[in-house]
Formats: C-alpha cells, sequence, structure tokens
C-alpha cells in the first residue's frame, strides 16, 4: 500500500469520526486533497529531494490541531524517504535500505534478491571488453524509435521493438557510430567493463583528456507495453528528473532520423516485457506503469564531442591554461592537458579526469582501523575484480556459519562504490552494521585492531561465499610411512572440500608443523591451512637496558652503561650482559640495586627472578665490588643536606644523589665509615682553584671543566693516604653521619667515632650522611644528581634506530623453539605429555601474501607496542629459500600493493592505509586521499603487508 493510499484512508477515518459541520467538510476536503497530491508525487516525481521537501513542508502546515495517528503517519513517512540509496548515497545508506526487502527475511536464493541496477552505456565501448570478459554474453537488439513530445510536459518518449516485430529501416546511417548505438548492461557487466577500460587506458602514469569519463547520471524512467505496436514504451519526462539529467538525455535519445539502436546484454527488457504484459492483462491496472532508475555512463560527452569535433580539436591542440584547475575528491591542483592519475582531477566543458578507487572512507568514530583495513583490500586486484563482477552466483545462504550472505552484498556493494566515476568520500554505516552482525565486538564505536578486525572480515566473506553447501566428513588417516607430499596435498584436499570461496584461493597457504618429542625424538607432522602470517619482530625477544656503575674503590666517577639483554631473562642474564659491558675484572662483583627517591628501596641479588619485574621508568646501579670481600658487611651511604622547600620559611634536611656502598670488615669502628665514605667521594673531589668564584666567568667555563676532569683523573688513579683522607681541609668538623632505622628509614642514633659497629644479621647497615654547606663547595655533586630511566637512552649516547629486516621476522617466525609449560604435548609414543620442539616450514604459497607484524605485546606485568623500524621490500621479496615444497609452485617473488599503518601507542593512536592504484601510490588517511612516492612507504608504523604474487 503506498503512502499516499495510507492518507486516503486516514481521510476516510476523520470523515467517520469527526462529522460536525464546516470543520469537518474543511478536513475532509483537505486531507483528501493532500491524500491526491502525495500520491501523484510519489508516482510522477521520484526525486528524493523533491520527495523530502514536499512532506516536510506538509508537517510544518499541518501544525494544527490534527489527529495524533495522522500525524505520526506523515512522520513515519518523511523517515522512509529519509533512507539512502542503495549505491550513489553521502552516508552509506541506512541498513535495511541496502538489500531491499530481502534484508528484513531470511534470503534463500538469488531469486529473493532486488534486481540489479541497469546501465546504459556506448555500445562500442562496451563491445572493446566482450572479447576479454564477455564471450558467452549475448546481446539482444532492439530497434528504437525516438521521439520529443513538448505538449503539457517535456518528454522523450522511446518505443523499443522486438525482432518479431516489423522491421525498423535505420538504413545504416547510424550504425556503429558511438553516441548513435548503446547497450543495456547489468551492475556487475559494467563495472568490470569500467575497469578493464581503466586498465588497458592506464599507460605511462598518464590518461588522455578525452578519455575522461565523469559523464555518469541518473535517470527516472517509466516502462509500458504498447499492445498496437509490440513494443516496449519508455518514458523520459523533464519533471521526474533533473533539468541538466533530462538536457543530456535529450543529447543522447533525440537524432534528427529518429531512429537508435539499443543492445540489451542484461536480460531484463524480456522481463520488462513479460511484466508489462502481466499488468496491461490485468483489467484493475490498465494505466499501471514500471519505474525504473536508470544509470548512464559516458554518452552526452562523446555525442558532444562528436558535434562540437572542432572545438575539441582545439581544446587538444591548444592545451589546457596553466591556471585551469582540477577537481576530485575535494581536492586542487593544476594541470597540463594530460591528467596524471592521484592528482585531483581536470574539469572541462565537456568532461572530467578521473581515477578509480581514489576515494575515501569517513571515520565515524573510531573506524580508522576498519577504515585501513577496507582500503588495503579493495585495492586487492583479485578482489577488486570479484567483487566488481557477479560475485552474486556464489553467495551461499545455507551456511549457519555465514551471514545469510549479506556480510558479503555490503562488502561488494561498499567496494563498487569506492571503484565508482567520480563518487566523493563514503561512510560506510551499512557494512559496519552488517559486519557487526557477524562480529559483534564491531558493533559499537571503540578503538580496534586492524589486523583483528581483517581476520573477522575475510572469515565472515570466506563464509558467505562458500560455494560448498554440504561439507564431506573427512576421515584422518594414518599417516605413518607416508611421505609428506602426499600427506600435504591430501590434507589440501579435505580441506578444500569443505572451504572453496574466492578468499580460500585468493589468500590461503599451506604450511608444515613439526613436532618433536626431546626423549623418543618421536616427530609428529601435520600440515594446516593459514590465511596471513603474524611474524613477531626479532627485538620482541630482546630488551635494552640502562644502568649506572659505580666503583666502590674511590677510583672512577659513575657512568651509564646501556646492555641488551632476553626480554623474558632473568637477572642472571642482567648481570653476565653488565659484566661484559662495562669490562669487569675477574676479581670483581657486580650488585644491583633499584633507588628510588635518592634511597636503595631493594637489592636485585636473586638471579632467578625475571627482568620482566624491572619497569622502564625504574633506576638501578651496578656496584663494582671485591669478589673476595663479599662475606664483609655492606654500608649503604644515603646522603642528605639542608635544601630549602617551596612553601616553607626555613631549610629543611633532604635526600639527595646515588647512594654509595663499600664493604667493611667486622671490627669496624665511626672513623672507618667514615675513611671508606671519603674514599667513594674521591672521583668528586674538585681542586682548589675550582671554588664557586670561578664559576662566575661564563668565558673560562669550557676550559675549566677540561682542566677539572683532567685533574680528577690524575687524583682518581693515585693513592690516597689515610692522613690525606684525615685532612680537615677536605672536611668540615660537622659532617655527622647516623644509622638508619630501617622499618621507616628514619634517623637513628648517631655515630661515634671511636665506638665499635653493631652488626646485623642481614650484614646490611644504612647511614645517613649530613653534608655540611662547606663540603657541598668541595664537592662536584651534581654527578650524583643525574640517573637515567632504565628504559631511556644512555648519556650522551647516539644509538640508531632500531632495525631489522622482513627476512629476519620470517626466520624468526619459522625457527625450532620450545614449547612452554601450559602447551605440553601428548607424545604417542612416551604416553605422557612432553615439551616437545616446534618447527613450522612454508609449504604451500598463497596469491595474496598477507603479513602481521606483532608489534603489540601483553603479558601479565606490562603492554608494550614495539615501535621496531621493519625494512620490507617492496619489489622482489624472495621466499624460494623459506619454502621447503618447490614443486607445482607458480612462482616464488612477491609484490607490495598495500600496507596498513599504525601510529601511536596502546592508549591512542591512529590508522592508515598506503595502496598502489595503477602504477602510483597513495596514502588513504579517513576521508583523504594523497599521492605519495614510493620511498615514502617504508616507515616503524607499518603493520600489516599485503604482497600479490608476480
Amino acid at each position: 500500500m503506498t503512502t499516499g493510499d495510507l492518507l486516503v484512508k486516514e481521510g476516510q477515518k476523520v470523515n467517520k469520526i469527526e462529522n460536525t459541520g464546516v470543520i469537518h467538510h474543511q478536513r475532509k476536503v483537505f486531507l483528501q486533497s493532500f491524500a491526491a497530491f502525495l500520491l501523484f508525487m510519489t508516482h510522477r516525481f521520484k526525486d528524493r529531494l523533491a520527495q523530502l521537501f514536499a512532506f516536510s513542508l506538509l508537517l510544518n502546515f499541518l501544525s494544527l490541531k490534527i489527529l495524533p495517528t495522522f500525524r505520526h503517519i506523515l512522520s513515519k513517512t518523511l523517515d522512509f524517504l529519509k533512507m539512502d540509496s542503495l549505491f550513489f548515497s553521502a552516508d552509506g545508506g541506512d541498513d535495511d535500505s541496502l538489500f531491499g526487502n530481502s534484508s528484513a527475511r531470511s534470503i534463500q536464493s538469488l531469486s529473493d534478491l532486488d534486481d540489479e541496477r541497469l546501465y546504459l552505456v556506448d555500445h562500442r565501448w562496451w563491445n572493446e571488453t566482450r572479447e576479454s570478459l564477455f564471450r558467452e554474453v549475448n546481446g539482444v537488439l532492439y530497434p528504437t524509435i525516438s521521439e520529443l513530445s513538448d505538449d503539457f510536459d517535456s518528454e522523450i518518449i522511446l518505443e523499443m521493438r522486438t525482432s518479431e516485430s516489423e522491421s525498423v529501416d535505420c538504413k545504416g546511417e547510424e550504425q556503429g557510430v558511438s553516441g548513435r548505438e548503446y547497450a543495456l548492461v547489468s551492475e556487475w557487466m559494467f563495472y568490470r567493463a569500467l575497469k578493464w577500460h581503466y586498465d588497458m587506458k592506464y599507460v605511462g602514469n598518464f590518461v588522455a583528456i578525452e578519455d575522461n569519463t565523469a559523464d555518469f547520471f541518473s535517470l527516472q524512467v517509466r516502462l509500458s507495453i504498447s499492445a498496437s505496436t509490440n513494443s516496449l514504451v519508455v518514458r523520459i519526462s523533464q519533471k521526474g528528473n533533473e533539468i541538466g539529467a533530462f538536457n543530456k538525455s535529450c543529447q543522447i535519445f533525440c537524432v534528427k532520423s529518429g531512429l537508435l539502436n539499443i543492445w540489451d546484454f542484461s536480460g531484463q527488457i524480456t522481463k520488462f516485457f513479460l511484466q508489462g504484459r502481466m499488468l496491461y492483462d490485468n483489467s484493475e491496472q490498465v494505466n499501471e506503469e514500471i519505474f525504473l532508475e536508470l544509470q548512464v555512463y559516458g554518452l552526452s560527452f562523446d555525442v558532444m564531442r562528436k558535434e562540437n569535433r572542432m572545438a575539441v580539436e582545439e581544446v587538444k591542440t591548444d592545451g589546457f591554461p596553466s591556471s585551469s584547475s582540477l577537481k576530485m575528491n575535494g581536492h586542487y591542483d593544476n594541470v597540463n592537458s594530460y591528467v596524471r592519475l592521484g592528482r585531483p582531477p581536470l574539469t572541462s566543458s565537456f568532461s572530467e579526469a578521473y581515477s578509480l578507487g581514489l576515494t575515501g572512507l569517513y571515520n565515524l568514530g573510531n573506524t580508522c582501523f576498519m577504515n585501513s583495513a577496507i582500503q588495503c583490500l579493495v585495492h586487492t586486484p583479485q578482489l577488486v575484480d570479484y567483487f566488481l563482477g557477479d560475485f552474486r552466483q556464489d553467495l551461499n545462504f545455507e551456511n549457519p556459519l555465514g551471514m545469510n550472505g549479506k556480510l558479503a552484498l555490503a562488502f561488494g556493494d561498499l567496494l563498487r562504490q569506492l571503484w565508482t566515476p567520480g563518487a566523493t568520500s563514503v561512510a560506510p554505516r551499512a557494512f559496519k552494521s552488517r559486519l557487526a552482525g557477524f562480529a559483534p565486538q564491531f558493533s559499537g564505536y571503540n578503538q580496534h585492531d586492524s589486523q583483528e578486525f581483517l581476520a573477522f572480515l575475510l572469515d565472515g566473506l570466506h563464509e558467505d561465499l562458500n560455494r560448498v553447501k554440504i561439507k564431506p566428513y573427512n576421515e584422518i588417516k594414518d599417516t605413518d610411512g607416508v611421505s609428506d607430499k602426499e600427506v600435504a596435498d591430501e590434507h589440501w584436499r579435505n580441506h578444500v572440500a569443505r572451504n572453496d570461496s574466492i578468499i580460500v584461493g585468493m589468500c590461503q597457504g599451506q604450511y608444515r608443523s613439526t613436532l618433536i618429542c626431546p626423549l623418543c625424538k618421536k616427530h609428529s607432522v601435520t600440515f594446516d591451512p593459514f590465511i596471513y602470517l603474524s611474524l613477531p619482530l626479532p627485538s620482541t625477544t630482546m630488551r635494552t637496558m640502562t644502568l649506572t656503575v659505580l666503583s666502590t674503590d674511590g677510583t672512577t666517577l659513575p657512568i651509564p652503561v646501556t646492555v641488551t639483554v632476553p626480554k623474558y631473562g632473568k637477572f642472571k642474564d642482567l648481570i653476565q650482559a653488565l659484566s661484559t659491558a662495562c669490562s669487569l675484572r675477574e676479581d670483581e662483583t657486580l650488585l644491583v640495586a633499584e633507588i628510588y627517591n635518592n634511597r636503595v628501596l631493594h637489592f636485585l641479588d636473586k638471579p632467578a627472578d625475571s627482568i620482566e619485574l624491572v619497569r622502564d621508568d625504574d633506576r638501578l646501579v651496578a656496584y663494582r665490588l671485591p669478589k673476595d670481600e663479599d662475606i664483609l658487611p655492606l654500608v649503604v651511604f644515603t646522603h642528605r643536606c639542608f635544601k630549602e622547600t617551596y612553601g616553607q620559611g626555613s631549610p629543611a634536611l633532604r635526600e639527595f644523589g646515588i647512594p654509595l656502598v663499600a664493604r667493611i670488615p667486622d671490627c669496624s669502628d665511626g672513623s672507618e665509615i667514615q675513611k671508606k665514605f671519603l674514599k667513594l667521594l674521591q672521583p668528586l673531589l674538585m681542586p682548589d682553584e675550582f671554588s664557586s668564584d670561578a664559576f662566575d666567568d661564563p668565558v673560562n667555563t669550557a676550559n675549566q671543566d677540561i682542566e677539572m676532569i683532567e685533574k680528577v683523573d690524575e687524583n682518581a688513579f693515585s693513592d690516597v693516604p689515610n692522613s690525606e683522607v684525615n685532612d680537615q681541609s677536605f672536611v668540615d668538623d660537622n659532617i655527622q653521619f647516623y644509622f638508619v632505622q630501617q622499618e621507616h628509614f628514619s634517623e637513628g642514633s648517631k655515630m661515634l667515632m671511636d665506638e665499635p659497629l653493631l652488626i646485623p644479621e642481614s650484614r646490611k647497615i644504612t647511614v645517613l650522611v649530613s653534608w655540611p654547606e662547606e663540603m657541598l663547595k668541595r664537592y662536584d655533586t651534581s654527578i650524583l644528581s643525574h640517573l637515567p630511566e632504565t628504559g631511556g637512552l644512555p648519556l650522551l649516547a647516539n644509538k640508531p634506530p632500531e632495525s631489522v629486516s622482513l627476512y629476519k621476522c620470517l626466520e624468526a617466525f619459522l625457527k625450532e623453539e620450545p614449547l612452554g609449560p601450559e602447551d605440553m604435548w601428548y607424545c604417542p609414543k612416551c604416553l605422557k605429555h612432553r615439551q616437545a620442539s616446534k618447527k613450522l616450514d612454508l609449504w604451500r604459497l598463497p596469491e595474496i601474501l598477507i603479513i602481521h607484524l606483532k608489534r603489540f605485546s601483553y603479558n601479565q606485568f606490562l603492554k608494550d607496542k614495539l615501535e621496531t623500524f621493519v625494512d620490507f621490500p617492496i619489489d622482489n621479496f624472495d621466499l624460494s629459500n623459506y619454502t621447503v615444497h618447490k614443486e607445482g609452485q607458480s612462482s616464488f617473488l612477491y609484490k607490495l600493493y598495500a600496507v596498513s599503518n599504525h601510529y601511536g601507542g596502546l592508549g591512542g593512536g591512529h590508522y592508515t592505509a598506503f595502496a598502489q592504484c595503477g602504477q602510483l601510490w597513495y596514502e588513504f588517511n579517513d576521508s583523504q586521499v594523497f599521492p605519495i612516492s614510493e620511498d615514502q612507504i617504508k616507515t616503524s608504523a607499518a603493520y600489516v603487508l599485503f604482497y600479490k604474487r608476480i
């Protein structure tokens, strides 16, 4: 029932309810008049903008006291008209409007789907593709008479006659002339032909002006059957179309001879004849017509070019002025008479340059991950050709693991929108809604991982397009004594017998997995399919740590040392790497401590503890101690002095600097502690000429720093007699030593110089050293104030960015490694669970190789993202050395064509895509598309790589 019928019924209802005099009569006439008007609008004005305006005007006018039911109907009608059309909407369309009537119910077969849209193209343009793409498609010729009726409503009338009707003499004058012989093709035929022309005419990265094809518009037509002439009458009304579209249709169909030929390759004209005759035979529907939206492509420009050949030749000869502007996808640029693909396209009086596939996707709210993955897929050559073609034939409506074919339909619709000539950026709302039905985790607007999204999408497309309707049961056979080749072929046949789709044929490969028992050496070999390779970055197994190394003999200054250790290693690995880096002597040992708030928080003296316990923002020091004194007590010196504190009137005691440690004999007193402390400070001692006054002259600062370092070095390696250490010229009498109460790290009793020390059971003594002001002037305490973070770069280091080859990543993925304790393997020979070793090998390579770089790592202690630069090949990615099975492989070489990038960290980031279109590369940043050079492709943001076999 139409909207107008609903309004008529509502008017009748009002007529029954309100039967009071003038009010009744006014409302009755008003409702019936508007019902007739709306019914006329529904049938005569298919333009959605006109409909929307009419109903909006009606709602505003009916703000009187009208029945709520009537207002409800009008509101629902307005909402219905706001729904977006299938293809060329700005926001991707409403979820249920995508599939017409089929979306509200389960699809059982192709007949339940709405017919594809119909396209009218130049017959010669179409015929050029038939030899390559459409050999089996035959067309039916309909001689057509055209006339322009200009009575009440300007209208083009086309009379298409069948081959059984009386022949029409075309006299051959219009035969084969572009613009006078046309072809009607289905939507998939049109897109395949369009892509074929785009590929064939892409020569030297340039497209000539005369090949530009922005001449693309829609026509609303009405179809009916003429019984007298046994012909199909097509009416194109000026009122039912935009004025520009109607004028173009006049140029296309109105010829002097009134004759033209239309070839039907879609098969829909026959259906229109049958449908029209059924309407004609039904006496109740004599005046009914079939309404159709016809897409017209590339015809009006060809007609105008023929009629204005001289003007076109002048354009070709003189070219465009330097100020001529191009516009495509919202960008402008200046060009010459030839347009480089990927630049904003040319605008002229006749045509507009285009580059197919260079259409952005709007960000719907944290959907950059989806946009990035989609752009990579819609620039996959095999996938583009498939979804631009008749992919509906492969839809699986019976697969319980699929989405009743609706996910594949939504993706195919989105891909065609992105490959439509002159298309602006698309908002993929309908597609996102369909995907959420298959993977509910993508239903909201949270940020997700593009690789995870890609995996779900490919799996969903495979299930919707799986050609296997009834999956056979395959019994697992005994493989003992059977060659690997026979076992691999058997596994692959079984897999394809249950899974046969474009995704399997294009993206899936096969690898060999070998498990080896560590005791009995039993081998277990299996062959499994893969749709992508998740490669670890070699740096994920290693970690860079920076520590500050201090001597305990008073000979050297503190120095930062950076080492590389296993990321999941033990503290013994850290000690070993640190010993090598600082050239530790055989008679020395290292004691590592964590420093927090200028105090020793704890010592890392358990070799079996995990390095993961150390965070990147922790601060570690390593003390070099004599190995033969390990059993002696350890003294920790914590420094403090009076410092002014913000908000307080007088200075207060505050800790500062890196604590120092030393070993002392068991029978020691306070004077021994003092001697040890002053000996540790010897490298920090400033000569007399480096008084505080010397630093007032900034001119001599650099030279004085060098002289100071030289004198400190001289003192550092000279013997220090006890008499010199005790000289009061080096230390003020006010220096004080206090024992520390470990429970609260508070000041305890004062240490007396001549009183023996009481050694605790822990063999560790912590001493607070109060520095007098005079002492602070004699020592360079700034050296003790700098303590880098463990995850930071060492001081004055010139460390290059971490880099690794993609081949190294592949080797790390394929190398043999033991299984974890939680993944024990049950050995059929030992009859026990064993921690077996596992080895992977590539066996069968796919046409499209997707490589996922594992930049994100998660464990019980922390989450991390690796910014390692992966040097991946763009051309000639050779896998011959990594594939164990060489027979039957067409090629081992691959070429990069797309990259999904992730910028930022775990807390927040942004996804973009690089994709090759033709011979050029482009960056797809949501709705923005920019050309880039090939040397810009390799970045540390590369996350998912897409390769095609060459």
